[in-house]
């Protein structure tokens, strides 16, 4: 636990792989009340984009370690004034312990990590969203015996998501294959860095074919068609990545065991069916409950809780 002590939490690409595995066994410990920590410390949430599970698990999760937080919404601060992030960020870590962002830019959040000596952690970027795959691994973890060697399968947009669980997976040694309409592929960058991480030890696949991809996974997760900011293009994208919807059909291709995760919010009946989501194979809801835990889990990390 200790070894996060201090740090940012910028992107996966930031823990290594025991790192990784330390984190989900402390949230384990934590889910299962096998440990109990403490630390009376202050836990701001800056976030520029809507949130329910981000929000809410981060805010239960530093209140049930004993410590508390303070709502920094961007439309009632300077920041909604124009005040420069590294002003903004020397300001609040002389208030805080630690700094949760969600934004749109990851130059922003890096920005705020440069200029903060407190710890800060992605909460979600356009480009990652590493707390919510850290629930993702928890889940897959549960839900079989170990998940080294595992596929994990994506089908639908190359956003934060799809990003982050090519990192994710790398680290945990899970096989990964990305299936998107073409021109809606991963970020290049950060599937280099997968691909430097898994180093030929697991599988990194991206194509266009969905049902390639999802023959003999043993997770299959999609995400919405448009990201928040996207949402203007709904409409237009709708008819592109309807081949990619998860459905009874695309689910059969998969392992029998096989488990369906969603980050939510879902739009049912576009990137996953109502019998799906709703179906003896969705995690969906465990998925939800686990981004506490372990944003708990990585909160005690941080801040050195006993």
């Amino acid at each position: 636990m200790a070894a996060l002590l201090g740090r940012d939490l910028l992107s996966l690409a930031d823990l290594t792989p025991t790192e990784l595995q330390e984190l989900l066994q402390l949230a384990t410990q934590l889910k299962s009340q096998q440990l109990k920590l403490r630390c009376n410390k202050v836990l701001g949430l800056l976030f520029s984009k809507a949130s329910t599970r981000t929000r809410v698990s981060f805010t239960v999760a530093m209140y049930q370690l004993g410590g508390q937080v303070i709502d920094l919404n961007p439309n009632v601060t300077q920041v909604s004034r124009g005040e420069p992030v590294q002003d903004t960020a020397r300001v609040l870590e002389r208030y805080l312990d630690v700094l949760a962002i969600r934004t749109f830019e990851q130059q922003e959040l890096a920005t705020f990590a440069e200029y903060a000596k407190i710890p800060v952690i992605n909460a979600l970027t356009d480009l990652e969203h590493p707390c919510q795959i850290l629930a993702d691994l928890l889940t897959a973890q549960e839900c079989f015996d170990s998940i080294s060697g595992l596929t994990l399968t994506y089908v639908g947009d190359g956003n934060n998501v799809a990003n982050s669980l090519m990192l994710g997976c790398a680290l945990a040694g899970m096989n990964v294959r990305i299936a998107t309409p073409s021109g809606y592929e991963p970020n290049p960058q950060v599937v280099a860095q997968a691909q430097a991480i898994a180093d030929g030890k697991t599988e990194i696949l991206l194509t266009n074919d969905p049902e390639l991809a999802t023959k003999g996974a043993s997770v299959l997760y999609t995400d919405v068609w448009a990201s928040m900011g996207q949402e203007a293009e709904a409409d237009d994208r709708f008819p592109i990545f309807q081949p990619y919807q998860i459905s009874e059909q695309l689910l059969s291709l998969a392992e029998p065991n096989a488990i369906v995760l969603h980050c939510l919010p879902a739009h049912r009946g576009e990137e996953i069916t109502e019998e799906v989501i709703e179906g003896s194979q969705s995690r969906v809801w465990q998925q939800a409950e686990n981004r506490l835990h372990v944003q708990k889990a990585l909160l005690a990390s941080i801040l050195g809780a006993e």
